[in-house]
């Protein structure tokens, strides 16, 4: 087994460019080393020379299999592939990124492999899989009860607020969405997939981009139909799943028939005729804390507003969910433009609230101030306010 670990970004970077490194650049001796630079063959034996069975699904940019280590060490392998410029580049991308952020609703890179035109990185290993298949393949019905789901939009708001506000670079997703959502054993939320990830330097609200890259039904439409990418896109592609978590159902089902087909669409129309509550999913059994979520049906439709500047950033977001007594706005018309597409990634080219406080009708008050269910004092006290970082910045970031 051939293990070196790798010193610093530039090496690896240098790597990932096809140069090699020597082993006095790869000193084993650095405090600073983040990540282990695998053997091919090592990995081959993991996967079982990357076999069929071992296939967990496709990433951003090739196939991902489960590997198990030698020493018994479960992991998660992406292989680029080999004829793709587009994933050369998302790759790359991948591993500047994952190399400088560290959060615990955020998925681990433990190291990548390089060996010709072999690239590969190397992830913990969730054995629980994606959200996507909780909601909507119901593998195992029933499993995904309120609590869980509660945590896991709670989880994945913790990460967006790190990455938006409180890591070293500040970092735009893209591609939020419920199968880059990895769950841990205890059902943890995990982002994962950082190859269409952008950095979002300097203080500006938004950036044009030319190369529009995400999935359909999440997008938010300035960046959709005009390439005009903020934060707030990420805050969009949020409330999109936030609804999915809660109903359960897919942000597109044309099965379901014209009304109901749009799950944006259809909150909107059920949150105005005071019915938000028959969205939830009904595999729930009516076990569910209402008022919690009331709550997040709220916020999806918040994050979801068709004006940017009226969605909260993630650290609003954050506070919605971690206190009793946040006073909800009320949101406004969603942005429905520029989402339908079939549900698949795609890339394309780009052209260029009141504080008024509501129930579930969406005119009633209602503070919401008594919404935790008995015996999850731990949860909220896990998840308060005061566990984050507050720091501000300028609206629209």
């Amino acid at each position: 087994m051939v293990r070196r670990l790798f010193s610093g970004l530039m090496a690896l970077l240098k790597m990932c460019d096809g140069q090699a490194a020597s082993r006095k650049e790869e000193s084993a001796e650095d405090d600073g080393d983040r990540g282990i630079i695998f053997d091919l063959q090592e990995l081959e034996t993991a996967t079982d020379f990357f076999s069929e069975k071992n296939r967990l699904g496709t990433g951003g940019f090739g196939l991902v299999y489960k590997g198990l280590m030698t020493n018994g060490e479960e992991i998660a392998v992406k292989k680029l592939s080999v004829n793709s410029r587009q994933g050369s580049r998302e790759f790359t991308n991948e591993v500047k990124l994952l190399l400088r952020i560290q959060h615990k609703n955020l998925v681990s890179l433990l190291g990548c492999c390089f060996h010709g035109p072999e690239k590969m990185l190397v992830y913990e290993y969730l054995p629980n899989r994606s959200l996507d298949y909780f909601l909507f393949d119901k593998i195992k019905p029933g499993s995904l009860d309120w609590h869980h789901r509660w945590r896991i939009i709670i989880g994945v708001a913790r990460g967006l607020l790190y990455l938006h506000e409180e890591a070293p670079i500040r970092i735009i997703h893209r591609d939020i969405k419920a199968s880059n959502i990895l769950l841990d054993n205890d059902l943890n939320p995990k982002i994962s997939d950082f190859g269409l990830a952008r950095l979002f330097p300097g203080d500006g609200t938004h950036t044009n981009t030319f190369k529009i890259s995400g999935t359909y039904g999440y997008m938010a439409p300035e960046y959709a139909l005009h390439g005009l990418l903020s934060v707030k896109s990420d805050v969009f592609s949020y409330g999109v799943l936030v609804l999915e978590i809660v109903s359960g159902r897919k942000n597109q089902n044309t099965h379901l028939g014209p009304e109901m087909a749009d799950l944006l669409h259809y909150a909107w129309k059920m949150y105005q005729e005071g019915k938000i509550l028959e969205l939830v999913d009904q595999s729930l059994a009516g076990v569910y804390n209402r008022d919690e979520a009331a709550t997040c049906f709220l916020i999806g439709l918040l994050c979801c507003q068709q004006i940017t500047s009226n969605r909260p950033d993630m650290n609003t977001v954050h506070q919605m969910l971690s206190s009793d007594s946040f006073d909800l706005p009320k949101p406004g018309r969603p942005g429905l433009q520029g989402r339908r597409g079939g549900g698949s990634t795609s890339t394309g080219t780009g052209t260029g609230a009141g504080s008024r406080r509501f129930g579930l009708t969406g005119s009633e008050p209602n503070s919401f101030k008594n919404r935790r269910s008995s015996g999850q004092n731990g949860l909220v006290e896990e998840y308060s306010r005061n566990s984050i970082s507050m720091s501000s910045f300028a609206e629209g970031r």
